[in-house]
């Protein structure tokens, strides 16, 4: 339990000096790639590459995030800790890790304001979700 701690208190300090300085030191990179390995990695290139998304439906300003995976959309929950994709469910919910790199990218993305926005009508919004939340195997 120590390390999700850490984990979560480290990636929220950095989030917050990135927000407020719209950049990451080349000390944050190092710490976030000796917590997080190889989902820092997935995560700063999911970033780099503009595959974190915003939606946000009009008229309602219901707020969605979105990062595209290597397999598929995955749906974010950044308040609730909550990603769609395997590695939540097989890594996070058993206790194995405790963030996802979709995650991670969607934090890191949002204080930095590295993100795509996106504005869909409410009518598109039940239609988006069920793709979005559809299990493929």
């Amino acid at each position: 339990m120590e390390k999700n701690k850490t984990e979560t208190q480290t990636l929220q300090e950095i989030c917050l000096f990135a927000k407020a300085n719209k950049s990451l030191t080349e000390n944050h990179f190092s710490m976030l790639k000796t917590i997080f390995g190889q989902r820092f990695c997935n995560a700063w290139e999911a970033i780099e590459d503009s595959r974190v998304k915003r939606y946000i439906f009009k008229p309602s300003d219901r707020v969605v995030w979105i990062v595209v995976g290597k397999k598929r959309d995955y749906l974010i929950l950044p308040n609730a800790g909550f990603c769609s994709c395997d590695d939540f469910y097989f890594g996070v919910m058993e206790g194995r890790s405790f963030l996802c790199y979709h995650l991670i990218a969607q934090k890191l993305a949002e204080a930095l304001g590295r993100y795509d926005l996106i504005e869909e009508d409410d009518e598109l919004y039940e239609v988006l979700m069920k793709e979005w939340k559809e299990v493929t195997t």
